[in-house]
């Protein structure tokens, strides 16, 4: 990783920046998933989900770090605050409703970011360069992968309405916070 810190981020050009300014914040949102989670399973005492989401927590902290060690801090989103509120409000209202509303949202919040890593991805194979950085986002992809399908697998295989519906909100929300983050 110190060949891409040391580059710094004059080295990115204007589409990677804006894009580790959306995983910066999307990723600042996940930790905050997993803290709503574990703030509404712990008053319901339910320990398979407080396991769940500080396994899934910690690997998404991870990722917060490595992203900050690659994009200074003066280049990240101004909307930290509001993205932090977000993740918590969309760990913690599918908490309310038991763990198949949890993990079809997991499931659901992990499918947008498999796809936003690999449009990432592509992009820095095609362009070539920052390799240290493409490998970063492959080894985070490959943990967003393995938190959807484990939530997948936890999930009911079919969806009430309802449900399907949050899902559908919460993917479209990611995608909007991600044009967000890249602006602002």
């Amino acid at each position: 990783m110190s060949a891409v810190i040391e580059s710094g981020i004059a080295s990115y050009s204007k589409y990677l920046e804006q894009e580790l300014r959306s995983d910066h914040a999307g990723e600042t949102g996940a930790v905050y998933i997993y803290k709503g989670i574990i703030a509404v399973a712990t008053l319901l005492k339910d320990q398979e989900l407080i396991h769940f989401a500080k396994e899934h927590g910690a690997t998404e902290a991870e990722h917060l770090q490595l992203i900050e060690a690659v994009f200074e801090r003066k280049y990240r989103s101004r909307l930290l605050g509001p993205w932090r509120i977000a993740g918590w409000l969309t760990g913690a209202i599918p908490a309310l409703f038991g763990r198949k509303a949890v993990y079809a949202t997991i499931a659901a919040v992990e499918t947008f970011v498999e796809q936003h890593y690999q449009e990432q991805i592509n992009y820095l194979k095609k362009h070539g360069g920052h390799e240290q950085l493409l490998d970063l986002l492959i080894r985070c992809q490959a943990d967003e992968i393995g938190h959807k399908n484990e939530a997948r697998s936890k999930a009911s295989p079919s969806l009430p309405l309802a449900l399907r519906a949050w899902c559908a909100m919460v993917g479209s929300g990611s995608a909007t916070a991600v044009l967000l983050a890249k602006r602002i």
